[in-house]
């Protein structure tokens, strides 16, 4: 009897010890799954993309100076990151491709979404002129050599012309600034001006949209046009009509009657063009000719084509809708015209229009009667250098 009172302690401890551990496991597996609960809870971070702004590259298997290739990407390609690197991402391609990618070689959802809306807001815009890519090269977000590019064209894509911006080109570091000789009793010399380069708002066949340097394209115009250049850029080339030739060169009989506009090759002019030319095509010497040429103006785009008749022709041909032209030259009373510092965009103050029709082989003025013709701007005489000042090498 003594010895079962003194186990009955013993057995009551180690039932407390028993319930105590219960307690303790029963809210250690509370306190898990009410973490487990808060995890659930939490949102998920948000998943990020970045586009292939290269025309081409691959993915690595690690960021190192020896690596396995795991994949190929090219421009426009959407990718996932999954990890973040220095200088480098790990993602996944749409094909579920993985592996390491430059960040210089992408550009990001924010870059995307800019030219998304930029292709948008000017997706209705019409083409002031149609152009031909020279070589590849990417379409920048804004004019400007440092700003965001992405989309990349090829060696021939075609494109359509919609604005022109004119800025001032970066100066390379290191580079000396030019003087000119001023005219001042003192001798005094001023800076040169300041070196400018033009660059174009452009929509290729894909409606991709972006700015690109002029240097970087031509006019689409043949080459039976353009030998007729005369050392001046061709700035638009459009077809006013077409004109049957059975003996034409080439299996295509119908040869186009061009409406061309020209300039000088020079960034920064406060116009688009100096020169319009008509050029129509002779059958019988089976060659183009020049049938209108107006010069020494400082005209400004869009060229508009149409089909129409002349409200002032008395003739009968008058009546006839035919192919039809007009632009626009600077009036001389408008004042100079200065691109704006920020855009680089060229806005005209007044302008004159004018408008010609095709007439059989003639181009004729369409004009009221008894009009006489305004004062018009004349582009600054573009001083030429001394070929006999060139230094000999």
């Amino acid at each position: 009897m003594p010895i079962a009172s003194e186990l009955r302690p013993l057995r009551r401890a180690r039932l407390l010890a028993a319930r105590s551990g219960a307690a303790a496991v029963v809210a250690c597996s509370l306190w898990i799954a009410l973490l487990g609960g808060c995890s659930r809870l939490r949102p998920k971070p948000p998943v990020e993309y970045v586009y292939v702004t290269a025309k081409q590259t691959f993915l690595r298997d690690r960021v190192a100076a020896v690596s396995n290739r795991t994949g190929t990407v090219a421009n426009g390609d959407k990718l996932e990151i999954l990890e973040h690197g220095r200088r480098f991402f790990r993602v996944k391609t749409e094909k579920g491709e993985l592996g390491w990618i430059d960040e210089k070689a992408v550009a990001t959802q924010q870059v995307f979404d800019a030219f998304h809306a930029l292709g948008q807001a000017h997706k209705d815009d019409p083409a002031v002129a149609s152009a031909v890519v020279r070589d590849e090269v990417n379409l920048h977000l804004k004019p400007g050599r440092e700003t965001e590019r992405f989309y990349r064209l090829a060696e021939g894509d075609k494109l359509q012309l919609l604005a022109r911006a004119t800025l001032p080109a970066p100066v390379r570091p290191g580079a000396a600034v030019k003087a000119a000789p001023t005219a001042d009793a003192g001798g005094a010399s001023a800076p040169a001006p300041v070196p400018m380069e033009d660059w174009w708002l452009a929509r290729d066949a894909h409606g991709r949209t972006g700015w690109l340097l002029s240097h970087m394209f031509d006019i689409d115009v043949p080459e039976s046009v353009s030998r007729y250049s005369e050392n001046q850029r061709m700035v638009g080339a459009y077809v006013l009509a077409t004109v049957h030739d059975e003996g034409a060169e080439g299996d295509n009989k119908e040869i186009p009657i061009y409406v061309t506009v020209l300039g000088p090759y020079m960034a920064g002019l406060p116009y688009d063009f100096d020169q319009m030319r008509v050029f129509t095509w002779n059958v019988k010497m089976h060659r183009y000719e020049t049938a209108l040429r107006d010069k020494n103006i400082e005209g400004y785009l869009p060229v508009k084509m149409k089909i129409a008749k002349d409200p002032y022709g008395k003739a009968v041909t008058a009546q006839t809708a035919l192919p039809t032209f007009t632009y626009r030259v600077l009036a001389a009373d408008a004042g100079p015209v200065v691109p704006d510092p920020v855009t680089g965009m060229v806005t005209p103050g007044r302008t004159i229009e004018k408008t010609y029709r095709l007439e059989g082989n003639v181009v004729r003025r369409v004009a009221p009667p008894g009009y006489k013709d305004e004062p018009e701007a004349h582009p600054a005489a573009v001083e030429k250098k001394d070929k006999g000042t060139k230094k000999k090498r």
